[in-house]
């Protein structure tokens, strides 16, 4: 929806350097540019909190990951992420006053208040949540696979010998769960960082930067779907299956792709 909606407007416009689709498709691309950003930042959460789940009480995860939970979940996250940034462009004047103003531009206007506001709970809320949960599961995973190690290594003696085995598994864990928030992050932080600066410096060259820095943040959307795929064979199956239209079958979830 980013790639579709999002992007090619916001490359157009940076490219024409003035608006010039209107009122109505820039009300469509602020508020779907907020939508889609803040519904991301929270679907990785919600992924962050599920591994752990997974990871700390394995025989009671079916039984608390339903499929009725993540439903629920899934429309509470889109319904949250839609009513708070409607409330941030319509208590901001977006609506009724900036449109109103610069017919030729697309400006989004937003107090020191808000933008704070948003900072928190779009970026320093979530991110931690997810910094500490992948913490715990990178400690949760290196546990069980010492666990692995001792217990193999008091039934064979040859496991002695061939100890990276689990090291290399750490590794791996390690490996993909760093480069998940790295990319998150590096894509994710700076423009927070430049939206908060551009309502203290008030300059062309700021404005500039965080209209670059703006859409790094909408590469983060096609960034994970790639690392997904790379770390994941379930994910792989899954766009095999999706690609293919074969994920509407009865047996889909028992298919074997090579």
């Amino acid at each position: 929806m980013v790639g579709l909606f999002v992007m090619p407007l916001g490359f157009i416009w940076m490219v024409e350097s003035c608006w010039i689709f209107g009122v109505s498709v820039c009300a469509f691309l602020n508020f779907f540019a907020f939508q889609l950003t803040c519904a991301s930042v929270q679907n990785v959460v919600l992924i962050a909190v599920d591994r752990y789940l997974a990871l700390s009480n394995p025989f009671m995860y079916t039984k608390r990951v339903t499929v009725r939970l993540a439903v629920v979940l899934s429309l509470a996250n889109w319904a949250g992420s839609s009513a708070g940034n409607f409330a941030l462009l319509y208590c901001n004047g977006f609506f009724t006053t900036s449109l109103k103003q610069c017919p030729h531009q697309c400006p989004v206007i937003i107090s020191k208040a808000w933008t704070w506001a948003a900072f928190l709970m779009t970026f320093v809320f979530p991110c931690s949540i997810m910094f500490v949960l992948y913490v715990k599961i990178f400690a949760i995973a290196r546990k069980h696979a010492r666990a692995i190690r001792a217990a193999n290594a008091q039934g064979n003696a040859a496991w002695v010998k061939n100890d990276n085995v689990p090291k290399r598994s750490e590794r791996k864990a390690a490996k993909a769960l760093g480069i998940l928030v790295f990319v998150f992050l590096s894509c994710v932080v700076p423009y927070f960082i430049a939206s908060l600066l551009a309502d203290y410096i008030h300059s062309d060259v700021v404005t500039t930067v965080l209209n670059f820095l703006s859409l790094v943040l909408y590469l983060n959307s096609l960034c994970n779907p790639v690392i997904y795929a790379l770390f994941y064979p379930w994910f792989q199956k899954s766009m095999k299956l999706i690609l293919t239209c074969r994920i509407c079958t009865v047996d889909s979830s028992l298919m074997q792709l090579k």
